[in-house]
């Protein structure tokens, strides 16, 4: 007996255009990968239907996923949403369950770890974040959650980015705090 599809399966019509998307990006922004090749990017979505899926959450969620560099000790190649601003399908959002679990009055729609982890990415890094902006100017109007260090996140606290004034700056917010220009971008290992 044949597994049924999971939600997850792309068709064959959604794979084709969703690599027709990716290329077309990947062609347009050559600077952000220098030296890597779409046949070896292609060759390895293919073989990772799962991931094609996260790219397309991505995608649909507003984020423009690139790749944004290799993994040298794996041969991955990382996506992050290269969108010009943080996705508006994921802005309102606090940080983490913890955090929208203690807003009793006017909680958002939800938390930006588990969209995350239900669209199959991690929210950027701090490090990743930098790296981000060293390959264009992202976040000049919002801001995005960056994925914060427990010892931060036990005293309440969460960490985001932007850009302004022509630098990068990550600061600090309290965990359950959300406005509708923060929202979140993800990394994706291929």
């Amino acid at each position: 007996m044949k597994d049924a599809k999971t939600k997850k399966d792309l068709s064959s019509a959604q794979r084709e255009e969703l690599l027709g998307v990716l290329q077309g990006r990947f062609e347009k922004n050559l600077k952000r990968h220098a030296g890597l090749e779409w046949t070896k990017v292609k060759a390895r979505l293919e073989a990772s239907p799962g991931k094609l899926w996260s790219l397309l959450e991505m995608e649909r969620t507003g984020g423009e996923p690139d790749v944004v560099g290799l993994d040298k000790k794996t041969g991955g190649f990382l996506f992050v949403d290269c969108a010009a601003q943080s996705p508006e399908a994921r802005a309102s959002l606090c940080y983490d369950r913890e955090a929208l679990d203690s807003r009793k009055k006017f909680p958002p729609k939800g938390c930006a770890t588990e969209l995350a982890v239900s669209m199959g990415v991690e929210l950027l890094t701090e490090e990743q974040y930098r790296d981000l902006q060293q390959l264009g100017e992202f976040d000049t109007k919002s801001s995005s959650w960056l994925k914060t260090p427990s010892e931060i996140r036990k005293l309440g606290g969460a960490i985001f980015g932007d850009r302004r004034f022509g630098r990068v700056f990550v600061y600090h917010n309290g965990a359950e705090s959300y406005y509708s220009g923060r929202g979140f971008r993800g990394g994706l290992r291929v």
